[in-house]
């Protein structure tokens, strides 16, 4: 089970060069259910994912460059490709900080994932987050490739 929350992005933090960055690429073969191939640096990731906002079920498959790249042929709408900055905070917790490339820039959003829906409930964001978007389906990775550009 994956249990998220999201957030736009006031300001980005100081020190942003600091922290772990990956290059990340993604297409959907489908988003209901969700299921998607991604490149994350040198890594392939088949995932599907099942219905929700805050919280669904999440399994995600090792693929090896090859099945990557015929399955990506596959892929509908729109590639995204983005910048993860991971950050970590209180409570072993960690931001996933997404910087989006065009044509979705300047776009850009943090996910902080969460052993509970309690925590998760009682996570206080630091200022530099906007506002929450957990349960606006817009900011679905799933949507902005559906989004006609």
């Amino acid at each position: 089970m994956e249990i998220e929350r999201k957030f736009l992005i006031k300001e980005l933090p100081q020190n942003l060069d600091t922290y772990p960055c990956h290059i990340i690429e993604q297409g959907y073969l489908c988003t209901e259910p969700v299921m998607r191939i991604r490149r994350q640096d040198n890594d392939y990731i088949f995932t599907w994912k099942g219905s929700g906002m805050m919280s669904r079920e999440e399994y995600n498959l090792p693929l090896n460059e090859t099945a990557y790249l015929h399955l990506k042929e596959k892929t509908d709408g729109n590639f995204i490709s983005k910048k993860r900055y991971v950050i970590p905070i209180e409570n072993g917790l960690k931001i996933e900080l997404d910087i989006f490339d065009a044509p979705f820039a300047p776009l850009m959003l943090a996910e902080v994932e969460f052993p509970s829906e309690e925590q998760a409930n009682a996570f206080v964001p630091p200022a530099w987050f906007g506002e929450d978007v957990t349960f606006d389906g817009r900011y679905h990775n799933s949507y902005l490739s559906t989004v006609k550009l």
